[in-house]
């Protein structure tokens, strides 16, 4: 293929620092998120005027993926790999991502959205206006997804769930989208997601980094509830003095606000 040279007109700022954090698709509110795009470019005059469209399309740059793959297995509805072009993989050849977001408001270089499914630091490459006269088919066909819903499971959390979700937030660390994208199709997936049986059955503790989430399955209603989160390292793995993923202050002190269970 010809070579193009893409060069970003800025960059997007967002709490999520890993692709397992962030949504499958722009749907979920994310707190202080933004495109921050270049000073000295004259795109101050470039975003005039769109500030009364209620959505955008955002051209984007996978940027921490360096490969592609013709076939992909999906995380959710097909227990087969798909071809990368019917997905919504970041394993794209030219690395390229379109995401319909919410436009909350202009300041400057600073184009606001919420809806972000984007990490930190993406490289944007173009912004345009949402049509939903041009953009909307709500009849299409989605192909080998259709009928997915039907397999989608209720997520519920827990009051203890809540608390603890919440003080991790503080810390930017945010479990929520995280927890449905995994565990909301096919939560028992050992393939496709870190997750063992638990000691009590229909119970089963899901491994994100050095998080321990343990949910239950409630199968014929659909729903999956969130009963724990807890520290993933172990008291002897906490006094060591090696700290690789620079967190372990943070499981102290989670520790010593919402217990330990065993590992």
């Amino acid at each position: 293929m010809d070579e193009h040279q893409l060069t970003p007109l800025g960059h997007f700022r967002s709490p999520f620092k890993n692709f397992l954090e962030a949504p499958r698709q722009p749907t979920h509110e994310i707190p202080d998120s933004y495109i921050e795009l270049l000073p000295q470019h004259q795109f101050e005059q470039a975003l005039e005027d769109l500030d009364g469209f209620d959505r955008i399309w955002v051209i984007f740059q996978f940027h921490l993926k360096n490969q592609w793959r013709p076939k992909v297995m999906p995380p959710r509805g097909s227990l087969q790999k798909r071809g990368v072009f019917a997905t919504r993989s970041p394993l794209r050849p030219n690395n390229l991502g379109l995401s319909c977001l919410q436009l909350k408001k202009i300041s400057g270089l600073k184009v606001f959205v919420t809806g972000s499914d984007l990490l930190e630091g993406t490289p944007i490459f173009d912004i345009k206006p949402y049509l939903p006269y041009t953009d909307s088919f709500p009849n299409a066909k989605t192909g080998w997804l259709e009928g997915i819903e039907k397999d989608r499971f209720q997520i519920i959390w827990s009051e203890s769930v809540l608390a603890a979700k919440s003080w991790l937030a503080l810390k930017c660390l945010f479990l929520d989208s995280m927890i449905e994208n995994q565990l909301e199709f096919d939560p028992m997936n050992a393939e496709k997601k870190r997750v063992r049986p638990a000691d009590i059955e229909n119970e089963w503790i899901f491994s994100y980094r050095t998080w321990r989430i343990l949910f239950k399955i409630q199968p014929l209603e659909k729903k999956i509830i969130v009963l724990k989160i807890f520290s993933g390292y172990s008291v002897s793995e906490l006094c060591e003095g090696a700290d690789p993923y620079q967190d372990k202050n943070i499981h102290l002190e989670f520790i010593k606000l919402f217990g330990r269970e065993l590992v």
